[in-house]
């Protein structure tokens, strides 16, 4: 009879200790899910906001940024670009470059951070920084580390191919 209580005290343990195990692990998985989750909705966010360029909805892409919104090309300047700055720079690139189409060629969520990869391309049709239009077309890559809080993007940190869009512009190296 002793020996029926031990191994009934031992089946019991046992599958105490087995559902423990089974909550740690649905506890885990569930943390994945959330965290995949927001990093589904922040890609999205990313996407969309290139789309409403792309679109040349300036308003849809600026909802998407928080008020503290920086924007830093290339990514180490010292001095930041605001949302109001950020409003007047699509501005004037969509003068320069009527055509101007972002192709996302790469994205990546991880964390509160996602990284997009694309490809820049258009017709230089208006003044750009003080060159006249030439008429070139371009096709440059950039870089862009989004970091993303409570739903919006609140900063942007971008290495762009500038020399190579200068050089398709017609601009020459001087050494």
């Amino acid at each position: 009879m002793r020996r029926f209580w031990t191994v009934i005290s031992m089946a019991l343990l046992l599958a105490a200790g087995m559902a423990c195990q089974d909550k740690a692990a649905t506890t885990q998985l569930e943390e994945f899910r959330a965290q995949s989750d927001i990093e589904a909705r922040n890609t999205t966010l990313v996407t969309q906001g290139i789309e409403a360029l792309n679109s040349r909805n300036i308003e849809a892409y600026l909802d998407r940024l928080a008020p503290e919104y920086t924007l830093y090309s290339p990514s180490n300047s010292p001095n930041p670009v605001s949302k109001d700055g950020m409003a007047g720079f699509a501005e004037m690139l969509f003068k320069a470059f009527p055509d101007i189409h972002y192709a996302i060629k790469d994205i990546l969520a991880v964390e509160d951070r996602v990284v997009l990869w694309n490809i820049v391309t258009g017709t230089h049709e208006g003044e750009f920084q003080g060159i006249p239009a030439t008429g070139n077309k371009v096709e440059v890559g950039s870089i862009i580390l989004f970091r993303i809080r409570d739903g919006k993007i609140v900063e942007e940190r971008e290495e762009f191919d500038t020399l190579g869009l200068m050089m398709q512009l017609g601009m020459e190296l001087k050494i």
